[in-house]
């Protein structure tokens, strides 16, 4: 499993990630192109198989959709700041941008009820993951990061710089 920011988010990477057989859990961008699953092809069609269905709403609609629907969720351990509740709704897509490899994902739309903290979309490669599964996998990556940030503060630890 890879679970990385929105460094990781792209069509090349995560299609990599899946064909290897490794889930890869990263943010996504609130206007990514979403689809529907291909609808099956009936047989004796002829011609290229199609790769995507009709073309989901913006994950910003389902933002400020009435029929988007919530579902609050106790996250332990939020970014090292303790217990936070969110709200969250999710389903399956596929993302496609043209001339790129078509990867589906379940995506994690994620709010603050609070509004501490803006709206984000989290995205994974394993369709069968529960949502609260893939929130708490994501929030756990922080101090991952954290501890390297300190390293390198602390003990002077530097990040080798490519040679060109």
């Amino acid at each position: 499993m890879v679970v990385g920011d929105g460094g990781f988010s792209t069509l090349l990477f995560l299609d990599a990630m899946r064909r290897g057989g490794i889930t890869a859990i990263t943010r996504l961008r609130l206007d990514a192109a979403l689809f529907e699953a291909a609808p099956p092809r009936p047989p004796g069609t002829i011609g290229r198989p199609r790769t995507k269905g009709a073309r989901l709403p913006t994950l910003a609609a389902a933002l400020t959709a009435k029929d988007t629907r919530w579902r609050r969720l106790t996250v332990p351990g939020w970014y090292g700041s303790g217990t936070r509740v969110i709200e969250i709704a999710s389903a399956t897509a596929v993302w496609r941008h043209g001339g790129l490899p078509v990867v589906p994902i379940r995506w994690v739309l994620v709010r603050d009820p609070e509004a501490r903290f803006a709206p984000q979309v989290l995205l994974c490669t394993d369709l069968d993951r529960v949502p609260a599964q893939i929130v708490s996998w994501f929030v756990h990556r922080w101090s991952v990061e954290v501890t390297f940030q300190e390293t390198r503060a602390h003990l002077g630890v530097e990040t080798r710089a490519a040679v060109v």
